[in-house]
């Protein structure tokens, strides 16, 4: 443990801080139908809200980041939380779809603050092989409650109304700043505080190619993520005829290939380096990718599911190392580089949720193609770090 207070927060803190974002995300996805029948709006056009998300996120995670290292981790935190929670009562009183989207974007503002200075608590609190583990369970945890969000998302729009998932928004940000407020301790080392330049650290993480090839991972397999949140509902509700409960329940399937992906790491980083366990882990999520196009002849939605399943399972065994490994040798100036670095990531996640909803067709083919795709891309980024560190 790095911090110089010796206060960590607890693993069950860490992953509501780090999970809400997440949720608050993918909640969204079973009532996009249902945002475009009752704002009038064309599917493609519905989907932007999960683009606009990640816009906001990206510019949120540099906004926090820097502030954290100013005001420390904790202030930022809540204040951040804060503002998470105004922007779900704008989503829950929007007349309009303009103004939906304005609120999506502050809601998205407020919640990035959950990745960047969570993520920015680990790094300066663990390091080596602890730190591989904790980011394991957190990096499951942040594949977890995405797929719950569909599930919860699906029954308050079944039973409620669609405008009730925003209500429940609000009661999940008001409980998240409850417990940030009475439980997050300092983690920042007020002893040894350093006015940091902005530009010189975001030309020190430009100039470094080890730093691109990770933020493009962390990128792609969010992209992925998110891009099928974001197609899966008009896949599986108007393909298939799913309705809003059953696809949520999908999202299960999603959290079992979180949750084997972090026992697979727990495991294997006893026995293997971290770079070869992240490249097992890509070539993987390639050959599914490659098994599940072949399966659309079928027009099956078990055979999607199981490939869906297998994707997944593969980008979350790479995930937790690309997290943990991103940031080395940054430590003087952790929460901007973390700031700037998920800046440049959910950059890269916002143009591939838009690029979901700029190929959407309404056929089945798009976005395993785009899975495909995207899993070639960083396989071919990341293999040149894996062969120098000799996998």
């Amino acid at each position: 443990m790095k911090n110089v207070r010796n206060t960590v927060p607890s693993l069950l803190l860490i992953i509501v801080l780090v999970g809400f974002p997440q949720i608050s995300e993918s909640i969204f996805t079973p009532v996009l139908p249902q945002i475009s029948a009752n704002l009038h709006v064309s599917a493609g056009t519905s989907q932007l809200t999960m683009s606009i998300y990640f816009i906001a996120f990206a510019i949120g995670v540099l906004f926090w980041g820097q502030l954290s290292d100013k005001i420390g981790r904790r202030l930022a935190m809540n204040l951040g939380i804060v503002v998470y929670l105004i922007g779900n009562i704008g989503l829950f009183i929007s007349p309009t779809f303009q103004f939906l989207l304005f609120s999506r974007f502050i809601q998205a503002f407020g919640a990035s603050v959950g990745s960047v200075v969570t993520q920015t608590i680990m790094r300066e609190s663990f390091d080596g092989i602890e730190g591989a583990k904790v980011f394991s369970k957190v990096g499951a945890a942040m594949a977890l409650s995405p797929a719950f969000g569909p599930l919860i998302g699906g029954l308050l729009e079944t039973y409620f109304g669609y405008r009730n998932v925003f209500s429940a928004l609000i009661i999940m940000a008001t409980l998240v700043l409850l417990y940030s407020y009475s439980r997050l301790p300092e983690t920042r080392d007020t002893n040894n505080i350093q006015q940091v330049s902005l530009l010189k650290v975001t030309w020190r993480l430009l100039k470094d190619p080890v730093v691109w090839s990770y933020g493009i991972l962390i990128g792609g397999i969010n992209g992925i993520l998110f891009g099928y949140y974001s197609e899966a509902p008009f896949i599986f509700m108007e393909h298939f005829g799913y309705s809003s409960v059953q696809y949520g329940s999908l999202g299960m399937t999603l959290a079992l290939a979180s949750l084997l992906g972090a026992i697979l790491v727990n495991f294997l980083v006893k026995y293997l380096k971290s770079e070869t366990i992240a490249i097992i882990g890509l070539i993987f999520s390639c050959l599914s990718g490659l098994l599940l196009l072949i399966s659309l002849q079928f027009d099956q939605a078990y055979l999607l599911i199981i490939g869906f399943f297998l994707i997944f399972l593969g980008l979350n065994t790479t995930l937790p190392i690309t997290l943990n490994l991103a940031l080395k040798g940054y430590e003087d100036v952790i929460g901007s580089a973390s700031g700037i670095f998920s800046f440049g990531y959910y950059l890269i996640v916002s143009f591939l949720t838009y690029l979901v909803s700029f190929i959407h067709n309404g056929t089945i083919w798009s976005l395993p193609i785009f899975i495909l795709a995207v899993s070639v891309i960083m396989l071919l980024v990341y293999l040149p770090i894996a062969l120098k560190n000799r996998i």
